[in-house]
């Protein structure tokens, strides 16, 4: 079975404007989570998410985004097409012809997670539908809002000619994303996939919609970077977040005759659902076993005191973080499951929903690459049934042979992938 390598990554984040930016943020223990800004929050219970930062300046102005193209995208889009071409650049492939070395552009394929879509240009196409009347639609409404166009803006940017397709399993998109990349690769359908996810729903609507559920921090409005605290005992709910990541995934073969670097190996990719309830995880953990399980299988990984890091999906609600807990311990056993850094990476990044396991793929290949364990913020009032190494507040260096990152979402669609050191 071919060997699919990382060779490229790029990301939109709330503590960093690109791979290395958000690295660092991460590195330096920098939350991202402030008070909305997006809209005027007033009439939310939850008036704090981890928005992007100074996006157009960083896009548009880097050359990473034509600003023409760019108003005739929905946000999400953009932060997708933003993420891919730093990746492709990344991966030292050049963007256009005669600039340098491209692969065989009929053998690169585009798979982009995304959750909902232009949501904004769907709120503001309903709201001239209604005070306006049909005639007055933008006649690129439909294009923007769909959510397939992240991936086909992805393709058209960078000439990626093989298949382009989208994933939509919540908040498990792009990790499945991520998941259906490599086994396209190792079906020999494509030679190079540009694979990872992109969101955009920070606006009233949404956070209206998930603050009803009952989903959201309310409790820390005032003090908004300690919201998300996954683990902790007076955890309240999750903080959205909004960005993209996107990875570039190489056949090793395809990686090595070109001499490409590589981040890490993605070894493992393992998918359940738990047939359970629309919103809530199942407490028993079964689906979210079965997936590690199978994703470990798929990774060879037979020994399984060899995993170092699991990034946890860590959402900072009650329900995901014991059920997390719960199946970390039946996969590897209590005492082996207590020796494994664990963290969620949320506080700094936010739950970006459909685009959240692309970006802690990416953070969890820099820290395989690295060595080094990034920490959960905000973990200060341990709940004492979560009983694991959460990696508290503080990262710290490990040599990681086999990472875990885990992602969960509404429906019961339960992805895991599994990573080796390259």
């Amino acid at each position: 079975m071919k060997k699919v390598m990382i060779t490229g990554i790029g990301m939109l984040t709330a503590v960093g404007n690109g791979k290395d930016a958000t690295w660092a943020a991460v590195k330096a223990g920098k939350p991202g989570v402030g008070r909305i800004t997006k809209f005027d929050p007033s009439r939310c219970t939850c008036q704090v998410a981890a928005e992007l930062k100074g996006f157009d300046e960083y896009a548009i102005g880097g050359g990473l985004l034509d600003k023409k193209e760019a108003r005739h995208m929905a946000n999400f889009s953009k932060y997708a097409v933003a993420a891919a071409v730093e990746a492709w650049g990344d991966a030292g492939f050049a963007r256009g012809e005669g600039e340098g070395f491209r692969p065989d552009m009929d053998r690169v394929g585009t798979i982009l997670g995304n959750g909902i879509g232009g949501l904004e240009v769907t709120g503001e196409s309903f709201k001239i539908l209604f005070e306006r009347g049909p005639d007055r639609l933008s006649p690129l409404a439909i294009p923007e809002l769909i959510s397939n166009e992240g991936a086909g803006n992805i393709s058209i940017a960078l000439g990626a000619k093989g298949p382009a397709q989208v994933v939509t399993t919540a908040c498990a998109s792009s990790t499945d994303a991520l998941g259906f990349a490599m086994d396209m690769i190792r079906a020999g359908r494509a030679d190079v996939v540009i694979a990872g996810g992109a969101e955009a729903t920070i606006m009233e609507f949404c956070v209206g919609g998930f603050m009803k559920e009952k989903a959201l921090s309310t409790h820390f409005n005032d003090t908004p970077e300690k919201a998300c605290r996954p683990f902790n005992a007076d955890r309240d709910g999750f903080v959205m977040g909004e960005g993209s990541a996107v990875l570039i995934l190489e056949s090793e073969e395809h990686a090595k005759a070109r001499g490409a670097k590589v981040y890490a190996e993605l070894a493992g990719y393992g998918s359940t659902s738990d047939a359970y309830h629309i919103t809530a995880p199942d407490p028993s953990g079964d689906g979210a076993v079965k997936a590690i399980n199978i994703a470990l299988k798929d990774a060879g990984v037979e020994d399984l005191s060899t995993v170092d890091y699991i990034n946890a999906h860590g959402t900072s609600t009650h329900l995901n973080d014991a059920m997390e807990t719960k199946a970390f311990k039946r996969v590897f056993g209590e005492e082996q499951a207590k020796k494994i850094n664990i963290s969620s990476t949320k506080p700094f990044h936010g739950h970006c929903l459909g685009a959240t396991g692309a970006i802690e793929a990416a953070l969890t290949t820099l820290a395989v690459n690295e060595g080094w364990v990034p920490p959960t913020l905000n973990y200060e009032n341990p709940d004492p049934e979560l009983d694991l190494n959460y990696t508290p507040n503080v990262g710290v260096k490990r040599d990681i042979r086999v990472a875990v990152s885990s992602s969960l979402g509404f429906g019961g669609h339960n992805g895991i992938l599994v990573f080796k050191k390259a």
